[in-house]
């Protein structure tokens, strides 16, 4: 009797794509939301600090909220694919770096299509 090989399962992707697709999805629109309400958020924070313009104090509560949901759905993403922890902490933590979510966004789409062929 032969013992199960850990290629076999490391070659093939155990997780569903459909939903590996869907987690895609909400994870691709949630980095681009976080990215531009991080973008705002900076501007405010220049222009209140940096010119004095009062700003609208609901600009940093929103953010906050936005990247709360990016939090969430990155995680969810990370389950369903197995992504290791500090691919998982760098994704997380791309949504606190000004255009950084939007880079790490197209680098995650491209590796989860080709691991996952969704």
């Amino acid at each position: 009797m032969t013992a199960p090989s850990d290629t076999a399962s490391s070659a093939s992707p155990v997780a569903n794509p459909t939903k590996v697709a869907a987690a895609l999805r909400r994870y691709r629109i949630l980095a681009w939301v976080t990215g531009l309400w991080l973008l705002v958020l900076t501007t405010e924070m220049v222009l209140k600090y940096g010119f004095g313009v009062h700003t609208p104090s609901w600009i940093p509560v929103v953010h906050g909220w936005v990247y709360f949901a990016y939090l969430l759905v990155t995680l969810d993403l990370a389950v369903k694919v197995r992504w290791p922890a500090l691919r998982t902490l760098g994704t997380l933590l791309a949504g606190t770096v000004p255009f950084l979510s939007f880079w790490v966004e197209h680098q995650r789409t491209r590796q989860v299509r080709v691991d996952f062929g969704v």
